[in-house]
């Protein structure tokens, strides 16, 4: 009995080492690579000049004043950015909160060759789920090197050229009317209730830690097909150390009866 209830112990340590080396090693990774570094609590640049979807010059400062859904996409993405600039639509569509009142959305391109013209067209695909007097209020911008590269670094946001296309996450980052980044929510399809919490803790300020990662434990960028595929392999592994140990303690409990 002693020696099953040992060998359990070191299964069970194997599992959290190991967990913990997968969680480190998927930081390091996001610290060069694709990923997102999250910087809660921490104050955006303000100062940074984009140009709009209307070709005007703007700084973030002068954007935001309410409470902001921050996120990022480029124009010919062939695969997450439609889906989450639709998601952010739908959601936005369900909000009883008042998109230009409460809060406003804004989406930069972190392509230097995305144009105002390409972020007016691009806009208009998505705007159509919400009111046409609020669709000013979701903000299309564009700029040079140096202002994305210094949002990008800001919020935590990786990105990796390859080829044509970029390697990159998908999120939304809710930001307080001062800048300051309090929620990041992870994935293509938002709940009402998550953006709106998340809107509502951005107005007072309040930084809450994320509790679900799921894109980056289990979606990786194929640089072959240019997609994100899921890690079967990596999901399947977990389960099986997970189902052996539930098989390892019900037969313990059982020999321990008899």
């Amino acid at each position: 009995m002693k020696k099953l209830f040992a060998l359990f112990i070191l299964a069970s340590m194997f599992v959290m080492v190991n967990g913990q080396e997968m969680v480190k090693t998927n930081l390091i990774k996001s610290e060069v690579e694709v990923g997102i570094v999250e910087k809660l609590g921490e104050t955006i640049p303000l100062n940074l000049h984009f140009q709009n979807e209307s070709n005007d010059t703007v700084t973030l400062g002068q954007l935001i004043n309410k409470p902001t859904i921050l996120f990022f996409v480029y124009f010919d993405c062939p695969n997450l950015c439609s889906p989450l600039m639709d998601g952010v639509a739908d959601v936005v569509s369900k909000l009883d909160l008042k998109l230009g009142t409460d809060y406003q959305v804004i989406t930069i391109s972190f392509n230097t060759k995305d144009t105002p013209e390409k972020a007016r067209i691009k806009k208009q695909n998505f705007v159509t789920k919400i009111n046409k007097e609020n669709q000013k209020y979701w903000i299309y911008l564009t700029g040079d090197q140096a202002d994305i590269s210094a949002i990008t670094e800001a919020v935590g946001y990786r990105y990796k050229a390859q080829g044509l296309d970029f390697a990159h996450a998908s999120a939304i980052i809710a930001l307080s009317p001062q800048g300051k980044i309090t929620r990041y929510l992870y994935g293509l399809n938002f709940l009402p209730f998550d953006v709106k919490m998340a809107l509502i803790e951005a107005q007072k300020g309040i930084a809450r830690p994320t509790i679900n990662k799921i894109l980056d434990l289990c979606f990786a960028y194929n640089p072959g097909s240019k997609t994100y595929t899921i890690q079967i392999t990596r999901i399947i592994g977990f389960l099986t150390i997970v189902i052996a140990l539930i098989v390892f303690v019900t037969l313990l409990l059982k020999k321990k009866k008899n």
